[in-house]
């Protein structure tokens, strides 16, 4: 662990709870984890909290609904809740109603932390991808709805269209800035 990824995680005696956001294919699985590294925390796939027939809907090239997606977010909203460590977890939550969702479940701090992109640059990401249950098609359907976060959600924006490295580091510098 980095001295300032240090610093910032026993700044914090409590556990501290992220979502890792944006489109599919932005990166939340490689880069929640690898921050969960830095952070000595705990990375959840929120691929994982879906339920077999969101996971079925989606691989069949249909998008979900608010309907679909309200008992996925309650299940992120309650792992995030139960954790007693630092937990990051990787979840879409395009609309600021989502995360609302998972901010009631938790009924506490949770920082979210968007990975931003560009549709070319994630669309390609997408066309490279291997063995995911999400097609490239439903690409478009998560850029119309997805809400960035505003100014008073907690969270911090970041341009994945860069070495993986520097997203890291961003992400771990905004985090600092935070807690200054």
């Amino acid at each position: 662990m980095s001295t300032a990824a240090s610093q910032l995680h026993s700044k914090a005696m409590r556990p501290q709870r992220f979502v890792i956001m944006g489109v599919s294919g932005c990166g939340k699985s490689s880069i929640g984890a690898a921050l969960a590294y830095r952070l000595s925390g705990t990375y959840i796939d929120g691929d994982d909290l879906h339920p077999a027939a969101n996971v079925a809907k989606m691989s069949a090239g249909v998008p979900l609904t608010d309907a679909d997606r309200w008992p996925w977010l309650n299940s992120v909203g309650e792992c995030l809740a139960q954790a007693e460590e630092t937990v990051l977890i990787g979840c879409s939550a395009l609309k600021q109603t989502y995360r609302d969702r998972i901010r009631a479940a938790v009924d506490g701090p949770v920082r979210f932390i968007h990975l931003a992109g560009k549709k070319e640059v994630i669309a390609a990401r997408l066309q490279a991808r291997q063995g995911h249950f999400m097609p490239a098609a439903l690409l478009e359907s998560q850029f119309a709805a997805l809400e960035p976060p505003g100014l008073d959600e907690q969270a911090i924006s970041v341009d994945i269209d860069q070495p993986f490295d520097m997203v890291i580091a961003a992400v771990i510098a905004a985090l600092e800035e935070e807690e200054l």
